[in-house]
This record gives C-alpha cells, structure tokens and sequence, in this order.
C-alpha cells in the first residue's frame, strides 16, 4: 500500500466501460455553436468528488444507480451526450448533439483512500482520473476503493462552459436522485456574445490577451524548479476571523472571499518584499481574480437571459500594487480594495469586446496577459466556494469535491483553486500551484491558516473492507 503515496498509477480494474444515451427520443438532434468567449477553452476538464464510505447498500447499488438514471439525467443535459466536432466550414470546434452517448465507466481499486498522500493532488486526485477520448463531451468514471470509499470523477471539455456550468451538472445529478427533477436547465440557450460587425473594443481589452507563443513564454525547466502544487483545507473559524477582520472600519460588505484574498495577497506581497534578487521598483506584486459574470451584468435583458445559462460568462479582474503598499494597508483596506474592483467592472462591455477581440484574433491561441508570469509575479485565484455542495445523491455525503484540470507547464503565475467542503460545515479546500517561497511562507504564517490536506481531516480510512462483487455490470 505505501506504493499508492507515490506517483505511480492506481491499480484500477476496469468493470465496465460503456456509452449511456439520453432515454428521451423525442429530442431533436442539433448543432450546438460556440462562442468566442467558449472556443479558446478547448481543453478537458474534471470535478472530482470523493466519498469516505456507501452509507446505504453497497458500491454495487452505487453502480446500478449510474447505469440505472444516468439516461434520464443526460435528458436534461443533452448536450454532454454530444461530440465535438470540426464545422466542416471553418474548421473551428462545434458540438454536435445527436445523442451519441456518455461514457460510463466503473471500477475497482485495490487500495483505500486513506493510503493516497492527499497534500498532493498528483498523488491523490489525478490518480483517480482515467483517460477518455477527447471528442466525448462526458466521461463519468465511479471508482470503488479497498476502505468501501468511492469516487466520482465528472470529467468534460471546457468548451462546453466554465465552473459554473460544470457544477451545475454534478449539482443537477444530486438533484436528480433527491427530487427525480432538475429545474432551471434550458436547452435552447440564448445567443449571448455574438461579435459585432464589425468587431470593436477598448485598448484594455487589447492589452488584457496574449499570444501563447514558446518564445513568449518562461523555459518549462525553470517553471517546474520554481512551482510546486500543494492540497491545503481552511478551518471555518479561520475564515471567519479573516472575514471579522476585514470587515474593520464598519465595511460590512466586504466578502468571505475578499477577505480570503487580501490575505493571500498580503502573504505573496511578504514574500516579493523580503526578495533579495529584486530592486525596490520592482518589487510589486499582483492578483488575478476570476469572476463568474452571470449576476453582474447591468443590463435587465442580460441579468434575465443569464440566469440559467449553460456556458462561458467569466471575466477576470486583475490588480498590481507595490508590496510595501500592500504590507503597510490594513486587511479591510485591502479587501475593499478588491471588492471595489470587481463591483466597479463593466462586465456588459468586458465581455461584449472580449468577444469582439477574439473575432479579429481566432486564428491563433491566446492566454490571459497576467497568467503569462512575466514581470511581477501574479497570483490567479478561482473561487468555488459559493457553490452549494449537498453531494449526497442517496450514499452519503462527500469529503471532497475539486475542479481538476490541466495546468498549462509553461505558465509562471500562481493558482488557487478553492471549494467549499461538502456538508456546509463553512471549511474550504485549496488546490494551489504556487511558487515554493508562496507555500513555504503560507504553511508557517503564525495564523496557520493553510493547513495540508490529510487523509484523518477528510474521514478516509486506510483498512481494507470486504470486496463486493460487480463484474455483473
């Protein structure tokens, strides 16, 4: 068993691996066209939720479910039941919903969760994550561990929308299960962001993208040297004296996530500001954060078109200061500073030309400006942790729930993935790639907020149970 806290690969038998159509014929088949907001995201996507035990029946009745209600689920989320394919045209990526099928797929593991090392997402998360072909638009992997854990991995393409999209479709499979329904899923999505013609936009929108170009970008040796990826959890009561806090100066609006974030900034402005390599004008450092535009739009037509909207609608807000600066301001001043920020964007226009601008540019790959990690160092944040996390769909809750994606090697800026825990208990988990100063000056910052992630804090167990046959299926 200590071969599973390695890099090594899980010894996963696979018992059946098959592809599931939606059971309503009545559907018409259809093209479903992309975005510019959605095409540069062609890439495959995970949100993976891992269960410490089956709390009613066995993983057996675990599988029956999925084979059982996966086609009545895909009803709703038709679209998953797709293929991406080439517009015979253009040449640019389209989905093609003709009912094809998801794939299914169930396993075995021979090991318990709790022997997986969990500060580690390579060691842990990504292990349990199997490969899929790259035209599917869902792979839906159910694995069952030695401990009588299980995990399920959701895995999709990121054309077919963002964070939130992915999160309603593991939400919807809950939903499904408690209430037989999944309310608010429209299938005929507006036509939003649609280029103007002729395309128009702000010199910020100009700046705010760059050319994905090798010798544009940092040397993956030294990227690689430099980064490490770490698995933290954040207690509830830490968030809440972060978020007291920042709310010093009677500023009773600022967020949980504001607060989180200037604190998280504060640490990375230590770090620049204690930088022997640096000269004092160059030692500023920034942050990017990545905001889900559905509700902050100014325009009513907008506000009602996206209320239900399965896609693309993210735009990021980005901030740089000198560190000094940072270190010297209170938490709550730097907190109002980045609500401000995000309260202040014009998210009507920002991606109106973020569409325009990709028009003029879709013949090449473009990536965010900041998230290149050139210049003064840049942490991108994404924040799951509004997302309402009831993961029981009948076998018990889940420890676990995390986006799992592909990060790009060549990247120099910093990330934070952060999730609430399932159950509601108020704790988040962090998936960071960060730098190796950011982790080492977080994990022994005298408030210890960031705490590693252990196999004992989410419940999993390093026995073995008794082995339920499901070669049935």
């Amino acid at each position: 068993m200590a071969q599973a806290r390695t890099d090594s690969p899980l010894p996963v038998r696979v018992v059946s691996r098959s592809l599931v159509k939606a059971s309503d014929t009545s559907i018409k088949p259809y093209v479903r066209n992309l975005t510019n907001l959605e095409i540069p995201n062609n890439s495959q996507g995970t949100v993976a939720c891992v269960y410490p035990r089956v709390t009613t029946g066995d993983f057996g009745a675990v599988a029956e479910t999925f084979h059982g209600r996966l086609p009545s689920f895909l009803n709703f989320f038709f679209p998953w039941a797709g293929r991406i394919a080439s517009n015979a045209a253009t040449g640019r990526p389209e989905i093609h919903c003709f009912n094809q099928g998801a794939e299914l797929l169930i396993g075995e593991v021979d090991v318990p969760l709790g022997s997986l090392d969990w500060t580690l997402s390579r060691r842990s998360l990504r292990k349990i994550l199997m490969p899929y072909g790259e035209e599917l638009l869902l792979s839906v992997q159910v694995l069952s561990f030695a401990c009588g854990g299980f995990s399920v991995a959701w895995r999709s393409n990121n054309l077919i929308g963002d964070g939130n999209t992915a999160m309603r479709v593991v939400m919807g499979w809950t939903e499904l299960l408690r209430t037989g329904t999944v309310a608010g899923v429209e299938r005929d999505r507006p036509a939003l962001f649609q280029p103007r013609d002729p395309p128009a936009y702000s010199a910020e929108i100009a700046e705010a993208f760059r050319p994905y170009e090798h010798e544009k970008m940092v040397n993956a040796l030294t990227v690689a040297d430099s980064t490490v990826e770490r698995l933290y959890y954040i207690e509830a009561r830490d968030i809440a004296g972060l978020h007291e806090a920042a709310k010093l100066g009677g500023r009773r609006r600022i967020s949980r996530v504001h607060a989180f974030s200037a604190y998280t900034w504060k640490v990375l402005a230590s770090v620049v500001a204690a930088s022997t390599r640096l000269s004092e004008d160059e030692k500023r450092c920034g942050l990017v954060l990545w905001v889900d535009a559905r509700q902050r739009f100014s325009s009513p037509e907008m506000l009602a078109a996206m209320r239900n909207y399965i896609g693309f609608s993210c735009a990021y807000v980005h901030q740089e200061e000198y560190a000094a600066a940072i270190l010297e301001k209170r938490l709550a001043d730097v907190a109002a500073m980045l609500g401000e920020a995000v309260q202040s964007k014009d998210y009507d226009a920002n991606l109106q030309d973020t569409s325009d601008w990709l028009e003029v540019h879709k013949d090449g790959y473009y990536i965010e400006t900041p998230a290149i990690g050139l210049g003064s160092p840049t942490l991108g944040q994404t924040m799951w942790s509004s997302f309402p996390t009831n993961l029981d769909f009948g076998f018990g809750q889940a420890s676990l729930v995390m986006p799992v994606d592909d990060f790009a090697e060549r990247l120099a800026s910093g990330l934070m993935l952060v999730t609430a825990r399932p159950g509601g208990d108020g704790s988040w988990i962090v998936s960071a790639e960060i730098w190796r100063c950011l982790a080492e000056a977080l994990e022994a910052d005298q408030q210890h907020i960031f705490k590693p992630l252990t196999a004992e804090y989410l419940g999993f167990s390093n026995s073995t149970s008794k082995k339920i046959q499901i070669s049935r299926l």
